[in-house]
């Protein structure tokens, strides 16, 4: 009896079938091949209408994917779940990296001093008064962080790369997504009808749209309307800002850091909590995604790499990108959005017109 005690209980233990460790990447191949297939489609709207950028669409697939009543909700918010934060997490890193093959210190040089200077102000400006303004509108968690981040910085991209070292909330990083690519979109119609009225040469515009206008994509899509200068001017200055989101990453990495081991010395202090703190794990001075990037830098400064390389990692960075967008876009809700919409709104055309007014200051002083 007591053997056939011991058996039963082994028998009543052990794990069936539902209790089998889970695959993780089937469990994520849903999500990715929804995520794909959003950006198939954001590519086909954008060839059709080449002033739309892939990178917008695939942010406003994501939010309506998540949005459409029925099945498609449920497997969002679902099966598709583990997948589309995968691709808003972990391709979002990898899109980043490749996205330093676009910048070269030679071109940032070529600019002159002038220019670099400007765009230190600029963001420098954005950013601090963005955040401020933010946390003094009471907005909730990581969310003036994160939006100061893409309206300094490059959009969405920063936001993805900030939001990784800062741990934020799914929701603050979705949110801020959906904002500074509202935002970006508008600039695409907004800033050609000012060119003139403002008084400015096709590459004075061209300068002001990239130290302005937040996404890579976006840049290109209103700076093409005054000309192929113009154009390659927004896009270098444009990269400038982009060269900043290292040193940026390292801060926050170094701030989430400091706080942490500052609730650690507190807890330690108290008693015995403060043990399970200290050992947590501590978030990399610079997380390994930015290295890359910074490699990235060098190795297209260094001239090695042909063109048709080159390329063809530019068109690898925006289809990883759109497919994280189109992951963080789906994490958008909109109902809890409008619960704070208004004041998020409001920050976000608070610090566009702060961005707007102080790169076109800065590119009549220094033009």
């Amino acid at each position: 009896m007591a053997l056939l005690g011991e058996r039963t209980g082994r028998s009543l233990n052990r794990p069936g079938p539902s209790a089998a460790p889970p695959r993780r990447t089937p469990r994520k191949l849903p999500g990715l091949a929804l995520a794909a297939a959003g950006v198939a489609v954001a590519w086909a709207v954008h060839h059709l209408v080449p002033g739309v950028p892939m990178l917008t669409v695939a942010v406003v697939l994501g939010i309506a994917a998540a949005h459409v009543p029925g099945a498609a909700h449920a497997f969002v918010r679902g099966s598709g779940k583990a997948g589309l934060t995968f691709a808003g997490k972990r391709l979002m890193r990898v899109g980043v990296v490749l996205l330093g093959l676009k910048l070269s210190l030679d071109d940032v040089l070529g600019l002159g001093w002038a220019s670099v200077g400007m765009v230190l102000c600029v963001v420098a400006v954005t950013f601090l008064g963005t955040w401020w303004l933010g946390r003094r509108m009471g907005l909730r968690g990581d969310q003036p962080l994160l939006i100061a981040t893409g309206y300094s910085i490059c959009g969405a991209s920063a936001i993805g790369a900030v939001s990784e070292v800062s741990e934020s909330d799914e929701r603050d990083t979705a949110t801020s997504v959906a904002l500074v690519t509202l935002c970006g979109t508008l600039a695409i119609a907004v800033l050609p009808l000012l060119q003139h009225p403002l008084g400015l040469s096709d590459a004075e515009f061209g300068r002001w749209v990239g130290a302005s206008v937040h996404d890579v994509g976006q840049v290109v899509a209103t700076a093409q309307t005054a000309g192929a200068g113009a154009l390659g001017d927004a896009v270098l200055v444009k990269l400038m800002r982009v060269a900043l989101l290292a040193p940026l990453v390292a801060a926050v990495a170094l701030s989430v850091r400091a706080r942490r081991q500052g609730r650690g010395s507190a807890e330690g202090a108290a008693g015995a909590a403060g043990a399970g703190t200290a050992g947590a794990r501590r978030p990399p001075l610079v997380p390994l995604f930015v290295v890359g990037f910074l490699a990235m830098v060098a190795l297209r400064t260094t001239g090695w790499l042909p063109g048709g390389a080159i390329d063809a990692a530019g068109t690898v960075q925006e289809l990883l990108l759109a497919a994280a967008l189109f992951g963080l876009g789906s994490a958008v809700d909109l109902p809890s959005l409008t619960r704070t919409g208004g004041r998020v709104a409001a920050l976000g055309l608070v610090s566009w017109g702060v961005i707007a007014g102080i790169s076109y200051v800065g590119v009549v002083l220094t033009y």
